[in-house]
This record gives structure tokens, sequence and C-alpha cells, in this order.
């Protein structure tokens, strides 16, 4: 952390607390200074497409977008400078068109390649006679591109959101504003060298109205044809990107104040990495583990995730810490994305159930009931007026005899074993001593709340919540999907 002194309102052994975190994640990941006010948290979905929609019809010189899909509304502002659109060149699991959406054409067409350029992200692990047999609807099991990164000239928008109406409307999920050239700079690189092992989009006379071309100024040679020499040239690339060195801890102060925050550049890419040299589940884990240790017993975190399957051992360390007073937030069924989808995947929210008793059922055994609340997320119920659905992921640290959290988690990943395996992710670790932001932070803790109740054991073994033998035996499908979204 920055050496100046705390600001007044933070416990006087806040620094103390904190070092042994950042010195560890400082050989981790790559990291910013700044100041707590440069991060904006961002409420409600609404708020989230009005600040993007804004800033880019107020961009100067770039805007980057990567996404999982987009919608229609966002793709039709002509006021956009815009030099990428990253997607995903599988499709979307709920639907049976493309996952690329007509309406990001007529940009090409109408701006030129000069100013406008879309890029499809395609995995190495679906190639040959997997590629061809396995059923388009769930090929994105085998990876795809997550990031969720929405960049304007000096500021970035980290969230787990896509870019489609209901996240502009009725799925909740979070959004942190970074005002920060540095920082921003920082996941353009990331965003442009994911692009580089990318498609690119050029408008067709084809029934889709585009065509995928593999440019010859790409990083490395196309995944479909050569995967190995791709994943071999796509390493040392990304390495270079992600590596602690890859930036100094650049000083900006804002309007003269003395930096009080510490942004850590998070990015799982695992499938473009051999060995694996991510940096979000190194991170994660290393602050879980430091949670174990006696002098924060009296800690508190909470953990959210829309779709509540997280890696095995992430779900040891949460209850391992020594903290007490820690939540987790999950989505109900009724909240869920999947509720009352057809075949298997409307089986999803009961399975999510089941993971949810065990977790509970651990959690009891362990004795920590007392500690760790679930929690879970409904208003309405998806489908229905005013339905709304649970896309929130994060995790926030509140240290002992503090008030609101000096440290969260914010980004794509759902922190799932296929996040750290399959999918590509990108994210930030904030560790603050700004009280103002600390205090910004704990409400968010809270109206994320707002619509959530607990839940026990007792709760899940009522006759409506039992899950079925034939849901158990889509289990698998959980792992294959249920990260993605």
């Amino acid at each position: 952390m920055p050496s100046s002194a705390a600001p007044a309102s933070s416990s006087p052994g806040s620094a103390g607390m904190l070092a042994p975190f950042v010195n560890e994640l400082d050989r981790i990941a790559p990291s910013f200074q700044i100041h707590g006010s440069q991060i904006q948290v961002i409420r409600t979905p609404s708020d989230f497409y009005e600040t993007l929609k804004a800033k880019i019809k107020s961009a100067k010189t770039h805007v980057f977008l990567s996404t999982l899909y987009i919608g229609k509304s966002l793709a039709r502002q002509p006021e956009a400078h815009t030099e990428h659109l990253d997607r995903c060149a599988t499709r979307d699991p709920r639907s049976a068109e493309p996952v690329m959406r007509v309406p990001t054409r007529p940009l090409i067409t109408e701006f030129g390649p000069e100013r406008v350029e879309i890029r499809m992200y395609h995995t190495p692990n679906l190639t040959g006679l997997r590629k061809k047999h396995v059923p388009k609807r769930i090929n994105e099991g085998w990876g795809l591109q997550h990031m969720k990164l929405y960049g304007v000239d000096d500021e970035i928008i980290l969230s787990g959101a896509n870019l489609s109406s209901d996240y502009f409307t009725n799925r909740q999920d979070r959004y942190h504003l970074i005002s920060s050239r540095e920082i921003t700079q920082y996941f353009a690189r990331l965003y442009k060298g994911v692009a580089s092992l990318s498609f690119r989009v050029e408008p067709s006379k084809e029934a889709a109205g585009f065509t995928l071309q593999w440019p010859s100024s790409n990083a490395a040679p196309s995944p479909l044809e050569k995967p190995s020499q791709f994943v071999a040239k796509a390493t040392e690339l990304v390495n270079s990107l992600i590596a602690p060195q890859a930036t100094a801890q650049a000083v900006e102060a804002k309007g003269g104040q003395a930096t009080d925050t510490t942004v850590f550049m998070l990015a799982q890419l695992s499938q473009l990495l051999k060995p694996d040299t991510s940096t979000e589940l190194p991170a994660v884990t290393h602050v879980l583990k430091t949670l174990s240790a006696p002098q924060y017993a009296g800690s508190s975190w909470t953990f959210t995730a829309g779709y509540f399957n997280p890696a095995p051992s992430l779900t040891q360390l949460l209850m391992s810490s020594a903290s007490t007073n820690c939540t987790v937030i999950t989505a109900s069924p009724q909240a869920n994305g999947f509720y009352g989808s057809k075949g298997v995947s409307g089986m999803l929210p009961d399975a999510y159930t089941y993971l949810a008793r065990r977790f509970l059922m651990a959690i009891r055994q362990q004795k920590r009931e007392s500690d760790i609340t679930l929690k879970e997320w409904r208003k309405g119920t998806v489908g229905e007026p005013e339905g709304w659905t649970y896309h929130a992921k994060g995790l926030w640290v509140t240290l002992p005899n503090e008030s609101g959290p000096s440290m969260t988690v914010v980004g794509s990943s759902n922190y799932t074993k296929r996040s750290y395996s399959l999918d590509l992710e990108a994210g930030a670790l904030v560790v603050t001593e700004n009280a103002d932001l600390k205090k910004r932070l704990a409400d968010e803790q809270k109206w994320l709340q707002e619509y959530a109740a607990p839940v026990t054991i007792d709760d899940l073994a009522k006759t409506e919540r039992r899950v079925s033998f034939k849901v158990r035996m889509a289990m698998w499908f959980v792992q294959m999907v249920g990260g993605a979204l």
C-alpha cells in the first residue's frame, strides 16, 4: 500500500493488517496506485446502461468493449468511436442463433474498418472432430471469451454484465467505474492482446451477413488449424501482459491527493497459457488463505455468485477462514436466468439448489453455522412482470474492528472450476485505506442484500425444494455451462 498516512477514520492498524495481503499480491499481479475517489460504484442495471451510453457518446479517442454478447440497444450508438467489439465465436447456449448479432455488422459498413473493428474469439479446445460433432447448443462448454471490459478514453467499467437489454433493465450485476488512464490503458493492452488472437468479422453477402477471417497480422496461427502452435504463441504474448513486472506501480494522485488505494490487475486466461500463469485464482487464493491466520479473527467476508458453483478449493478456503459474520449471496431459483427453460438447462436452477445444500451441509459439519450465512436473492420471478435475475459476483473483505471492506474483487469471473480452466476472465482486486471508498463498498454489500433472505438446510429440505434424481444426473451440465454467462 502507499506509504501515505491512512485517512483519519480508518482503523489505526489497517495498513499493518493489509501488509500480509499486499506483500504477496505484489509478486502475483501487476498493480497501480490511485486515490479511492477514482472508483465509482454503480448500483443498478439502468445506471450502468446510462453511464456506459453517456461515456460512449462523449468518447474522444477510443472505445473498446469486451463481452460475451451484445444487444441492439448499445450497438445503435452512432457517435461511438469504436475500435473493437470483442466477441465469442461459439454460440449462446440459450439461443439457436449465433452469438454474433446482426446490429454490429452495419457499424463496420457505416463507419468503416478504420474506425470499427469487431473480433470474435474461438477456443483452441474445440477443433477437428470435436468441433464437428459437439452440438452447437453446448459447444461453449469447451471455453469462451468471458471478459467484461468496457473502456472509453481514460475510464473503464469492470463488471460481470454483458451488453444486452436484460443487463440494462432487470438483471442485477456489479459495475465499478475506474477513472484512471494507466489502468484503462493496461486493460486496453490486455484486450488488444486477446483481439490479436481472435477472428476478425467482415461484412458479407452470405446468409449470416458476415464472415470470420484470420488476419495475417494476428499474433498466432488460427486455433482451428494449428491449436498447439496457437497456444504456444499465445503463452508468449499473454505472459508479457499479465506478469507482475508488466507494469510499474504508477502513482497518479487525483487533484494532488495522496494515493490510498492499490488496484491489482487480475486475469484468468488458462486456455491461452501453457503452463498456466494466470493471476486471478492465485490472488483470490492468497487473500482467503491469509484470512485463516489468527490475527484475522473478527474479520468478515461476503461472497456472491449468481450461479453458485465455486471451485472446490475456494469453497474450502471460505470455510477455513478465521472470519465471522460472513455471507454468501446467490440467486434463488426464480432469479436464475435458466428458470423455466426447456430441456436440460431448465434443471439448472434446481441443480444450483443442490450445490447450495451441499455447501450448507459442509458448513454444519465444520461447525461454522454461526459464522456463515447463505442468502438467496429474489426480486419477482423470471419471465413474469417485474421479475429480475441475479448475476452479481464478487468478494468483499472487512478487517477486524472496521465497518467497511478494505478489499473487493470485481470482474467477469464466476469463481467456478471452468472459470479457472476454460474461460477468459478479467477483473481487479481493490485494496484500499480510503474511508469513503470503504463506506461505498459497504453500501454495495447492503443494497445487493435488499432482496436476499437467509436459507437453511431445513428450508432446502422442504418438499418444494427437494432435488430429483434426474437433476442430480444433470450436474455435469452445471460444470459445463454454469459459469459461462
